[in-house]
């Protein structure tokens, strides 16, 4: 067993090894991390609790949830719809980073981080796959505007609560709203600017990924039936938004027994007409789900609170569907599954579904039911090969009690009734009990990996105050600093703070930096205000390592990200960063800086 006097060496010298060999990708993070926490419960530095706190940890498994619960909004609910119209179809690159970066970053300042990028990540990343953008392109800018935005109000994070805390402590005044305000839109805009012009270049370009998907994309007609009811009614193509689809485009219309084919931009569309879409099978998904008005024909159409998957599947050939129609061959009570589209020999067929003849080999798109698995199973005369996305279409009946029940949970954890933890528990028990949330989907959506990280990177932060080493590190430097003035202090602290968010936790590098500000505030005579913001922001520059910040890691797997990338993007961003925050610190609070100057 290691004495008190070496256990503070002894952890950073353990967690640098360990961070130094993640980088240059000789051992996974979470080994990583598990292999730390170990050797930090072997030296007697943390008992079995300690290591196992992460995982009992509250705001640990809220992260979990929020990602449970968002996966059942995202397979229940039209989210495809209300974002598709934040952002314009035709947008390129940069002009979708900055709407989404700059939509992102005023969306976080209100509400918590982490549901925002649970929400928007399979969005951006598919977006992203339909414009043949790499994802590690997109993914980083999201969970760093997130980050941006937080500062922008005292809600935003959890770090200027924390903080705000240890001032109400201290019997000092709380941090001025108007100042957060003044500062949070220079870091923002900055931010944005920053990834338009040069960070953009600093993003890994994975593109493996997607050309190989890009390669294997097989195109479908597929029969859509527009609603007399629908908005779209009365208005031209154009108007309709039904030209310069991503990854779709409309082929003909049906209108009674009138094909209309090629469709011209004025052509106006009418209740009941059938249009025809070409495309690949994500995008004529995603088109049914966020076109409002518009469906799969009746005898298509999933019925409610049923589970669909959308499934591409191949005739054998020994099928007794081999030589009949679709309409003749009972299809539908067969396999408990509606023959959507077809692509036979490399090539898309069109026409009415219903009436195409089935062949050997002919490639069929397929909306499945439940049972759809095991009849395929029993029959053995269709070959599966790809499954695209699972949704359903919950009654409005459930779709109210889940928004209800979420307004009154949030409501609750606003007003401090309960915690967040408890009031995301509330709601992932409706949906559970209600159907939103299947065992499936928590299986699919859990990321043992990610959670492994989350859960050990807490267990080397709390080796890092239980020790004394983060507190040890900050005080040796600002020693070194204070006869340079309180500027170099602020850089000093600033610096340290950085760190320990980037290596510990936001929360835990407040309640060490918070102590120490204020130590040299009260020495020094001066007022603590511009102390305190400096350790404010730079708690929540989380941007140099996927483990600062939970919204990091949660963007880490999809964007196929190391942590190489995180230091190549984070480096330069926390120096704009810190530079931005303490000018604009220094300029709102030069009145007080400059006595303490002079003396």
């Amino acid at each position: 067993m290691l004495s008190e006097a070496l256990q503070p060496y002894f952890v950073l010298g353990v967690t640098f090894l360990l961070f130094t060999l993640i980088y240059l990708d000789k051992l996974r993070a979470s080994v990583g991390f598990l292999l730390g926490g170990l050797v930090f419960a072997l030296t007697g530095i943390l008992n079995g609790d300690d290591l196992l706190a992460g995982f009992s940890n509250s705001s640990i498994i809220s992260v979990m949830l929020l990602i449970l619960i968002t996966a059942g909004i995202r397979k229940n609910f039209n989210l495809v719809m209300w974002l598709d119209k934040m952002f314009p179809a035709n947008a390129t690159y940069k002009g979708f980073l900055a709407r989404m970066m700059a939509q992102v970053a005023v969306v976080s300042s209100f509400i918590n981080n982490t549901p925002v990028v649970a929400i928007m990540t399979p969005y951006v990343f598919n977006w992203g796959r339909k414009n043949g953008v790499s994802p590690s392109k997109l993914l980083i800018p999201l969970s760093f505007a997130t980050i941006l935005g937080g500062m922008l109000t005292q809600i935003g994070t959890s770090t200027t609560l924390v903080l705000q805390g240890f001032l109400n402590e201290a019997a000092l005044p709380g941090l001025a709203t108007f100042d957060l305000l003044r500062i949070g839109l220079a870091v923002v805009v900055v931010g944005i600017v920053f990834f338009l012009v040069y960070g953009h270049k600093l993003l890994p370009d994975r593109q493996g990924a997607i050309a190989k998907f890009q390669e294997n994309i097989r195109e479908f007609v597929v029969e859509t039936e527009l609603s007399s009811k629908s908005k779209l009614v009365g208005k031209t193509i154009v108007e309709a938004g039904l030209r310069n689809l991503k990854g779709v485009y409309l082929v003909e219309i049906i209108r009674e027994d009138k094909v209309i084919s090629p469709v011209q931009p004025d052509e106006i569309v009418q209740g009941g007409d059938h249009l025809f879409f070409a495309g690949d099978t994500s995008s004529i998904h995603d088109l049914v789900l966020s076109m409002e008005g518009l469906r799969l024909p009746k005898d298509k159409y999933q019925r409610e609170n049923e589970a669909v998957q959308v499934i591409e599947a191949v005739v054998a050939k020994t099928s007794p569907l081999i030589g009949r129609t679709v309409k003749t061959s009972g299809f539908r009570n067969r396999y408990d599954a509606a023959v959507v589209a077809i692509h036979r020999q490399g090539e898309r067929v069109s026409g009415k579904i219903g009436d195409i003849t089935l062949l050997s080999g002919d490639l069929l798109l397929l909306y499945a039911g439940r049972g759809f698995s095991n009849r395929v199973n029993f029959f053995s005369d269709l070959h599966v090969v790809n499954q695209v996305e699972e949704f359903a279409k919950p009654s409005k009946q459930r779709s109210w009690s889940l928004v209800l029940t979420a307004l009154m949970a949030i409501g609750l954890a606003v007003t401090g009734v309960y915690p967040l933890f408890l009031s995301l528990m509330l709601i992932f028990a409706v949906m559970a009990a209600t159907s939103l949330v299947t065992i499936s989907d928590i299986k699919k959506s859990v990321d043992i990996d990610m959670f492994s990280i989350l859960a050990f990177s807490l267990v080397l932060g709390n080796a890092m105050v239980k020790t004394g080493a983060g507190q040890m590190l900050a005080s040796g430097l600002l020693e070194v600093l204070a006869p340079f003035g309180p500027l170099s202090i602020m850089v000093g602290l600033f610096i340290i703070t950085t760190l320990l968010t980037s290596f510990v936790t936001n929360v835990g590098a407040v309640s060490i930096a918070f102590p120490l500000a204020l130590a040299v505030a009260q020495k020094m005579g001066m007022d603590g205000t511009p102390l305190f913001l400096t350790v404010a922001y730079a708690a929540s520059g989380a941007f140099l390592t996927p483990i600062g910040y939970q919204t990091n890691l949660m963007v880490f797997g999809p964007g196929g990200y190391t942590f190489s990338d995180f230091i190549k993007v984070g480096v330069p961003i926390t120096l704009l960063y810190m530079l931005v925050s303490l000018a604009m610190i220094y300029f709102l609070y030069h009145d007080q800086l400059v006595p303490v100057l002079a003396g």
